[in-house]
């Protein structure tokens, strides 16, 4: 199934318009939320597995490498299960219950990446009790109490090279800057880290590092600054297996945003680490999940206040909490296109708070009524992962297309 002549800037071979209908998964999305109601999160498992091989294959000229696809993204059970089975996918996990969430959809030890920060002694006992997960400790403290617990495990180091990166420079997507942040161990630390380790007989395997979320390609050549910097950590280590890039790989959000070019990202890294014999490893989450996902929402009241046309719906903020949090665009789209008449409409939720907004002075058809059904893509990653029961609206089905 491939978009019409016309097509929109979002639309794809797997999310288009047919005949005037929206499909989603070669399904349309009509006929979806006639069985399931609205609201509905609709992925499709096709395309996060696409995804993936599309990762997998650029990061092949690099030789080894390994992919953990991080699950704070979406952890719907059938999604994590379905990425099992593609066979070519650990998960990177960042709490106990995600831990024992991956094992109960089927990854091993072997397969799973841990890097989490203000760790309490329990947690650090049951990663101390399976020493094949990779642990990735982002702290002083962290390095001294799991040394209670287990001694000669195999250990990385999250740090932090005081440079960040995010969605059109959108500071509260930079996980590291001029600002300190909680995340990763600094310069200043970095030493007295390999001297705490050592004391507990751990062996240094990784440098972990993730700076940011959503870059696309206008970013890259600050992502190959942030590169540059990390070497000051690795050549401090002597028995270096793995460089982890941690996550951060964006995908369009609107029409003025570029994709993400992966062989010029994969020729950046191939410059920096494809002459130090060591994996890379990487912890994508956006890029993976996110546009693979739909939230269908039903309007339920079109009505002019003042000089705003608002566009109310039966879902807000709680189902999709990225626009308010961090500003990222979540584009509504009709399910039928009766006009092409369009006109400036605010679509808001059914919250109780002023920041209920999915989309101020949207451009939409002038037709839209009350009981239309609204899709907004970008809704496969921080989504429901994210979602909560604020005023007691949190009833939404998830659904996995294969």
């Amino acid at each position: 199934m491939k978009p019409q002549n016309n097509a929109l800037w979002w639309e794809r071979e797997d999310l288009c318009y047919q005949d005037g209908w929206l499909y989603f998964a070669g399904k349309s999305v009509a006929d979806l939320i006639g069985t399931t109601g609205t609201p509905a999160f609709f992925y499709n498992g096709k395309r996060i597995l696409q995804n993936i091989g599309r990762l997998h294959k650029a990061l092949g000229r690099l030789g080894a490498h390994r992919i953990f696809y991080a699950i704070k993204a979406n952890r719907f059970a059938p999604v994590l299960t379905y990425i099992k089975n593609g066979g070519i996918c650990g998960v990177d996990v960042c709490s106990p219950k995600e831990l024992l969430h991956a094992f109960s959809c089927g990854f091993n030890c072997n397969e799973i990446s841990y890097t989490a920060n203000s760790m309490t002694d329990d947690e650090l006992r049951l990663l101390a009790d399976n020493p094949e997960v990779a642990l990735n400790c982002d702290s002083l403290s962290t390095i001294r109490r799991l040394g209670k617990f287990c001694s000669h495990r195999r250990i990385g180091l999250r740090v932090n090279p005081a440079m960040g990166i995010g969605y059109r420079d959108n500071e509260t997507l930079k996980y590291s800057g001029d600002k300190t942040t909680k995340f990763g161990i600094y310069k200043e630390q970095f030493d007295e880290a390999l001297q705490l380790a050592e004391k507990n007989n751990f062996t240094v395997d990784t440098i972990h590092f993730h700076t940011g979320c959503g870059y696309l390609s206008n970013q890259l050549s600050l992502f190959s600054e942030i590169l540059d910097a990390t070497h000051w950590f690795l050549d401090k280590v002597k028995d270096l297996t793995f460089v982890n890039l941690g996550g951060g790989l964006g995908v369009p959000h609107d029409i003025d945003d570029t994709p993400l070019d992966l062989d010029a990202w994969v020729s950046i890294i191939n410059s920096h680490f494809g002459n130090k014999g060591i994996i890379v490893c990487v912890e994508p989450g956006d890029y993976i999940a996110k546009d693979s996902g739909i939230l269908v929402l039903e309007v339920n009241t079109v009505e002019k206040k003042r000089n705003t046309d608002f566009v109310g719906v039966n879902g807000g903020f709680n189902l999709a909490i990225e626009p308010t949090f961090y500003g990222l665009p979540c584009e509504p789209v009709v399910l039928t296109q009766k006009t092409d008449q369009m006109k400036p409409v605010t679509i808001v939720g059914n919250i109780n708070e002023s920041l209920d907004v999915w989309k101020d002075n949207f451009s939409m058809p002038d037709q839209i009524t009350e009981g239309d059904p609204l899709a907004f893509i970008n809704a496969g990653g921080y989504a429901s992962s994210m979602m909560s029961n604020h005023c007691m609206r949190g009833q939404v089905s998830e659904n996995l297309i294969v």
